[in-house]
Protein backbone atom coordinates (compact mmCIF):
# COMPACT_ATOMS: atom_id res chain seq x y z
CA UNK A 1 0.00 0.00 0.00
CA UNK A 2 1.47 3.62 -1.10
CA UNK A 3 1.30 5.93 1.36
CA UNK A 4 0.07 9.62 0.15
CA UNK A 5 2.78 12.16 0.58
CA UNK A 6 2.22 14.74 3.37
CA UNK A 7 1.35 18.05 3.03
CA UNK A 8 2.51 21.48 4.96
CA UNK A 9 -0.15 23.64 2.87
CA UNK A 10 -3.56 23.16 0.49
CA UNK A 11 -4.81 25.98 -0.72
CA UNK A 12 -8.27 26.51 -2.49
CA UNK A 13 -9.28 29.13 -5.18
CA UNK A 14 -9.07 30.66 -8.41
CA UNK A 15 -5.76 31.04 -10.44
CA UNK A 16 -5.39 33.03 -13.81
CA UNK A 17 -3.44 34.14 -16.31
CA UNK A 18 -1.65 37.94 -15.97
CA UNK A 19 -1.02 40.06 -18.71
CA UNK A 20 0.99 42.50 -16.97
CA UNK A 21 1.86 46.20 -18.49
CA UNK A 22 6.01 47.26 -19.09
CA UNK A 23 7.14 50.45 -18.53
CA UNK A 24 8.76 50.45 -21.73
CA UNK A 25 5.42 50.71 -24.01
CA UNK A 26 2.19 51.13 -22.35
CA UNK A 27 0.41 48.78 -25.12
CA UNK A 28 2.79 46.09 -24.20
CA UNK A 29 2.36 43.00 -22.15
CA UNK A 30 4.28 40.26 -19.81
CA UNK A 31 2.32 36.85 -19.69
CA UNK A 32 2.50 35.72 -16.19
CA UNK A 33 0.23 33.96 -13.67
CA UNK A 34 -2.11 35.17 -11.19
CA UNK A 35 -4.78 34.53 -8.53
CA UNK A 36 -4.04 35.25 -4.92
CA UNK A 37 -4.03 31.28 -2.99
CA UNK A 38 -2.06 29.96 -6.13
CA UNK A 39 0.26 32.65 -5.63
CA UNK A 40 0.67 32.05 -1.62
CA UNK A 41 1.02 28.59 -2.29
CA UNK A 42 3.90 29.19 -4.67
CA UNK A 43 5.69 31.67 -2.54
CA UNK A 44 4.83 29.15 0.24
CA UNK A 45 6.38 25.87 -2.40
CA UNK A 46 9.56 28.23 -3.14
CA UNK A 47 10.41 28.74 0.35
CA UNK A 48 10.75 25.11 1.02
CA UNK A 49 6.96 24.14 1.94
CA UNK A 50 5.24 20.97 0.54
CA UNK A 51 1.95 22.35 -1.15
CA UNK A 52 -1.13 21.16 -3.12
CA UNK A 53 -3.98 23.16 -5.17
CA UNK A 54 -7.83 22.85 -5.15
CA UNK A 55 -9.16 24.76 -8.23
CA UNK A 56 -11.14 24.23 -11.62
CA UNK A 57 -9.59 24.91 -15.04
CA UNK A 58 -10.95 25.18 -18.12
CA UNK A 59 -9.93 22.80 -20.73
CA UNK A 60 -8.02 25.51 -22.80
CA UNK A 61 -4.42 26.72 -23.50
CA UNK A 62 -4.64 28.63 -20.21
CA UNK A 63 -5.82 25.96 -18.25
CA UNK A 64 -2.68 23.76 -19.32
CA UNK A 65 0.14 26.56 -18.93
CA UNK A 66 -1.29 26.78 -15.38
CA UNK A 67 -1.27 22.80 -14.91
CA UNK A 68 2.59 23.01 -16.62
CA UNK A 69 3.24 26.07 -13.66
CA UNK A 70 1.76 24.14 -11.28
CA UNK A 71 4.31 20.87 -12.28
CA UNK A 72 7.44 23.15 -12.53
CA UNK A 73 6.89 24.42 -9.19
CA UNK A 74 6.38 20.55 -7.84
CA UNK A 75 3.04 22.05 -6.50
CA UNK A 76 0.55 19.00 -6.30
CA UNK A 77 -2.33 18.89 -8.13
CA UNK A 78 -4.53 16.06 -7.19
CA UNK A 79 -7.20 18.35 -6.28
CA UNK A 80 -7.24 20.18 -9.70
CA UNK A 81 -10.71 19.28 -12.28
CA UNK A 82 -11.10 20.11 -15.78
CA UNK A 83 -14.27 21.91 -16.85
CA UNK A 84 -14.45 21.70 -20.56
CA UNK A 85 -17.63 24.09 -20.83
CA UNK A 86 -16.20 27.06 -19.29
CA UNK A 87 -13.00 28.85 -19.51
CA UNK A 88 -9.43 29.70 -17.76
CA UNK A 89 -9.67 33.46 -15.85
CA UNK A 90 -7.71 35.87 -17.42
CA UNK A 91 -6.86 39.30 -15.95
CA UNK A 92 -4.53 42.72 -16.75
CA UNK A 93 -2.49 44.90 -14.57
CA UNK A 94 -1.65 48.77 -15.30
CA UNK A 95 0.72 50.94 -13.94
CA UNK A 96 0.14 54.89 -13.38
CA UNK A 97 0.98 57.32 -11.10
CA UNK A 98 -1.19 56.58 -8.49
CA UNK A 99 -0.05 52.70 -8.37
CA UNK A 100 -1.16 49.77 -10.33
CA UNK A 101 -5.09 48.43 -11.22
CA UNK A 102 -6.16 45.38 -12.52
CA UNK A 103 -8.79 44.27 -15.13
CA UNK A 104 -10.60 40.86 -15.01
CA UNK A 105 -12.04 38.39 -17.72
CA UNK A 106 -12.95 35.94 -15.49
CA UNK A 107 -17.06 36.01 -15.32
CA UNK A 108 -18.40 32.15 -16.05
CA UNK A 109 -14.48 30.94 -15.15
CA UNK A 110 -14.05 27.54 -14.63
CA UNK A 111 -13.08 28.32 -11.27
CA UNK A 112 -16.22 30.28 -10.17
CA UNK A 113 -17.95 26.99 -11.43
CA UNK A 114 -16.47 24.80 -8.46
CA UNK A 115 -18.88 22.70 -5.86
CA UNK A 116 -18.49 21.53 -2.70
CA UNK A 117 -18.08 18.01 -4.14
CA UNK A 118 -15.14 19.34 -6.60
CA UNK A 119 -12.77 19.50 -2.64
CA UNK A 120 -11.07 16.11 -1.97
CA UNK A 121 -11.35 15.50 1.45
CA UNK A 122 -8.28 13.43 1.73
CA UNK A 123 -6.34 15.90 -0.04
CA UNK A 124 -7.30 18.36 2.66
CA UNK A 125 -6.88 15.63 5.38
CA UNK A 126 -2.94 15.03 4.01
CA UNK A 127 -2.01 18.85 5.09
CA UNK A 128 -1.13 21.16 8.29
CA UNK A 129 -2.47 24.17 6.54
CA UNK A 130 -5.57 24.86 4.76
CA UNK A 131 -5.72 28.43 2.65
CA UNK A 132 -8.21 30.17 1.30
CA UNK A 133 -9.45 33.85 0.98
CA UNK A 134 -11.85 36.46 0.32
CA UNK A 135 -11.68 36.28 -3.83
CA UNK A 136 -11.96 31.98 -3.30
CA UNK A 137 -15.03 32.83 -2.07
CA UNK A 138 -16.30 36.06 -4.22
CA UNK A 139 -16.24 34.50 -6.72
CA UNK A 140 -19.86 32.87 -7.01
CA UNK A 141 -21.89 31.76 -4.71
CA UNK A 142 -20.88 28.03 -4.99
CA UNK A 143 -17.64 28.75 -4.55
CA UNK A 144 -18.63 30.50 -1.28
CA UNK A 145 -20.12 27.23 -0.52
CA UNK A 146 -16.94 25.29 -1.21
CA UNK A 147 -14.98 27.28 0.58
CA UNK A 148 -16.74 26.54 4.36
CA UNK A 149 -16.78 22.97 3.01
CA UNK A 150 -13.20 22.68 2.70
CA UNK A 151 -12.63 24.85 6.08
CA UNK A 152 -15.59 22.24 7.68
CA UNK A 153 -13.16 19.56 6.40
CA UNK A 154 -10.22 21.31 7.68
CA UNK A 155 -11.33 22.07 10.97
CA UNK A 156 -12.89 17.99 11.68
CA UNK A 157 -9.88 16.79 10.83
CA UNK A 158 -7.84 19.30 12.91
CA UNK A 159 -5.49 21.21 10.33
CA UNK A 160 -4.90 24.83 10.81
CA UNK A 161 -6.83 27.29 8.57
CA UNK A 162 -5.27 29.97 7.13
CA UNK A 163 -7.60 33.26 5.56
CA UNK A 164 -7.05 35.96 3.75
CA UNK A 165 -9.93 38.38 3.36
CA UNK A 166 -8.44 39.96 -0.05
CA UNK A 167 -11.64 41.99 -0.75
CA UNK A 168 -12.45 42.75 -3.91
CA UNK A 169 -15.96 44.98 -4.38
CA UNK A 170 -16.02 44.60 -7.91
CA UNK A 171 -16.41 40.43 -7.24
CA UNK A 172 -19.29 41.02 -4.25
CA UNK A 173 -20.81 44.07 -2.71
CA UNK A 174 -19.75 45.00 0.55
CA UNK A 175 -22.76 43.69 2.46
CA UNK A 176 -22.45 40.39 1.40
CA UNK A 177 -18.67 40.46 1.62
CA UNK A 178 -18.71 41.84 5.20
CA UNK A 179 -21.52 39.05 6.21
CA UNK A 180 -19.39 36.40 4.83
CA UNK A 181 -15.67 37.65 6.04
CA UNK A 182 -17.12 37.87 9.48
CA UNK A 183 -18.83 34.21 9.19
CA UNK A 184 -15.51 33.10 8.44
CA UNK A 185 -12.99 34.52 10.86
CA UNK A 186 -13.93 32.69 13.58
CA UNK A 187 -13.50 29.62 11.97
CA UNK A 188 -9.72 30.37 11.32
CA UNK A 189 -6.89 30.05 12.71
CA UNK A 190 -4.67 32.53 11.14
CA UNK A 191 -6.25 35.37 10.13
CA UNK A 192 -4.57 37.62 7.63
CA UNK A 193 -6.08 40.94 6.56
CA UNK A 194 -4.79 44.04 4.99
CA UNK A 195 -5.82 47.43 6.25
CA UNK A 196 -7.21 48.69 3.50
CA UNK A 197 -8.98 45.80 3.08
CA UNK A 198 -10.17 45.65 6.49
CA UNK A 199 -11.20 48.80 7.31
CA UNK A 200 -13.87 48.69 4.90
CA UNK A 201 -15.44 45.67 6.77
CA UNK A 202 -15.06 46.74 10.10
CA UNK A 203 -15.32 50.42 9.65
CA UNK A 204 -12.18 51.94 11.29
CA UNK A 205 -8.51 52.98 10.67
CA UNK A 206 -6.73 52.24 13.69
CA UNK A 207 -4.65 49.77 13.67
CA UNK A 208 -5.35 48.49 17.72
CA UNK A 209 -9.10 48.92 17.15
CA UNK A 210 -9.07 46.90 14.01
CA UNK A 211 -7.08 44.94 16.21
CA UNK A 212 -9.52 44.65 18.90
CA UNK A 213 -12.15 44.33 16.22
CA UNK A 214 -10.65 40.72 14.86
CA UNK A 215 -10.48 39.37 18.18
CA UNK A 216 -13.71 40.20 19.47
CA UNK A 217 -15.22 38.31 16.43
CA UNK A 218 -13.13 34.69 17.43
CA UNK A 219 -9.41 35.28 15.63
CA UNK A 220 -7.13 33.41 16.68
CA UNK A 221 -4.13 34.84 15.60
CA UNK A 222 -3.95 38.09 13.55
CA UNK A 223 -1.35 39.82 11.21
CA UNK A 224 -2.68 43.11 10.00
CA UNK A 225 -0.40 43.60 6.84
CA UNK A 226 0.05 47.49 6.17
CA UNK A 227 1.79 47.43 2.98
CA UNK A 228 5.00 50.20 3.29
CA UNK A 229 4.09 50.57 7.22
CA UNK A 230 4.94 47.16 7.84
CA UNK A 231 2.39 44.67 9.73
CA UNK A 232 1.32 43.76 12.91
CA UNK A 233 1.14 40.52 15.00
CA UNK A 234 -1.64 40.02 17.58
CA UNK A 235 -1.94 36.44 19.51
CA UNK A 236 -3.94 36.60 22.45
CA UNK A 237 -2.88 40.16 24.69
CA UNK A 238 0.87 40.10 22.62
CA UNK A 239 0.95 42.54 20.17
CA UNK A 240 3.96 42.73 18.14
CA UNK A 241 5.05 45.71 15.32
CA UNK A 242 6.81 44.28 12.58
CA UNK A 243 8.61 47.28 10.35
CA UNK A 244 8.97 46.74 6.43
CA UNK A 245 12.10 46.38 4.50
CA UNK A 246 12.59 49.33 2.04
CA UNK A 247 13.10 48.37 -1.44
CA UNK A 248 13.35 50.09 -4.81
CA UNK A 249 9.80 48.95 -5.89
CA UNK A 250 8.33 48.45 -9.54
CA UNK A 251 5.37 46.54 -8.93
CA UNK A 252 3.54 45.45 -5.73
CA UNK A 253 1.66 42.95 -8.15
CA UNK A 254 1.13 40.09 -5.32
CA UNK A 255 2.91 41.30 -2.79
CA UNK A 256 0.72 40.25 -0.20
CA UNK A 257 0.13 36.88 -1.23
CA UNK A 258 3.58 36.43 -0.78
CA UNK A 259 3.64 37.50 2.60
CA UNK A 260 0.75 34.85 3.32
CA UNK A 261 2.62 32.15 1.64
CA UNK A 262 6.21 32.88 3.04
CA UNK A 263 4.43 33.17 6.66
CA UNK A 264 2.78 30.26 6.16
CA UNK A 265 6.05 28.20 4.57
CA UNK A 266 7.95 29.54 8.03
CA UNK A 267 5.25 28.41 10.08
CA UNK A 268 5.83 24.86 8.25
CA UNK A 269 9.23 24.98 9.44
CA UNK A 270 8.30 25.33 12.92
CA UNK A 271 9.05 29.42 13.43
CA UNK A 272 6.32 30.52 15.93
CA UNK A 273 4.50 34.15 14.43
CA UNK A 274 6.37 36.89 14.72
CA UNK A 275 9.80 35.64 13.47
CA UNK A 276 7.45 33.73 10.96
CA UNK A 277 5.73 37.39 10.06
CA UNK A 278 9.45 39.18 9.71
CA UNK A 279 10.03 36.55 7.54
CA UNK A 280 7.63 37.15 5.01
CA UNK A 281 7.72 40.85 5.14
CA UNK A 282 11.28 40.73 3.56
CA UNK A 283 9.89 38.20 0.87
CA UNK A 284 6.92 40.62 0.27
CA UNK A 285 9.73 43.29 0.05
CA UNK A 286 11.45 41.40 -2.52
CA UNK A 287 8.38 40.24 -4.71
CA UNK A 288 7.77 44.00 -5.31
CA UNK A 289 11.54 44.65 -7.06
CA UNK A 290 10.20 42.76 -10.40
CA UNK A 291 6.59 42.56 -11.97
CA UNK A 292 4.10 40.10 -12.25
CA UNK A 293 2.18 37.97 -9.15
CA UNK A 294 4.61 35.04 -9.46
CA UNK A 295 7.94 35.59 -11.26
CA UNK A 296 9.50 37.76 -8.58
CA UNK A 297 8.48 35.11 -5.57
CA UNK A 298 11.55 34.87 -3.86
CA UNK A 299 13.37 31.65 -3.06
CA UNK A 300 14.22 30.92 0.46
CA UNK A 301 17.70 31.15 -0.14
CA UNK A 302 17.20 34.45 -1.55
CA UNK A 303 15.27 36.04 1.59
CA UNK A 304 17.83 34.76 3.56
CA UNK A 305 20.50 36.20 1.94
CA UNK A 306 18.51 39.65 1.91
CA UNK A 307 18.18 39.20 5.45
CA UNK A 308 21.77 37.94 6.38
CA UNK A 309 22.81 41.13 4.11
CA UNK A 310 21.93 43.58 6.51
CA UNK A 311 18.77 45.78 6.01
CA UNK A 312 19.65 47.33 9.14
CA UNK A 313 17.19 50.16 9.27
CA UNK A 314 14.49 47.41 9.88
CA UNK A 315 13.32 46.29 12.97
CA UNK A 316 10.72 44.52 15.13
CA UNK A 317 9.84 45.88 18.52
CA UNK A 318 7.25 44.65 20.84
CA UNK A 319 5.15 47.68 21.75
CA UNK A 320 1.27 48.59 21.99
CA UNK A 321 -0.86 49.10 18.74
Amino acid sequence: MVTATPLDIVALGEAMIEFNQTNADARAYVQGFGGDTSNALIAAVRQGAKGGYITKLGDDTFGRMLLQLWHDEDVDTEGVAIDAAAPTGTYFVNHGTHGHTFSYLRAGSAASQIRPTDVPAALVERARILHVSGISQAISASATDTVFHAINVARAAQIKVSYDPNLRLKLWPIDRARAIICATIPLTDYFLPSLDDVRLVCGGDDPAAILNWCQRLGARTVVLKMGKEGSWVSKGEARTRIMAYPVEAVDATGAGDCFDGSLLARFAAGDDVVTAARWASAAAALTTTGYGAVAPLPTADRVAHFLAGGAMNVSASKQSA
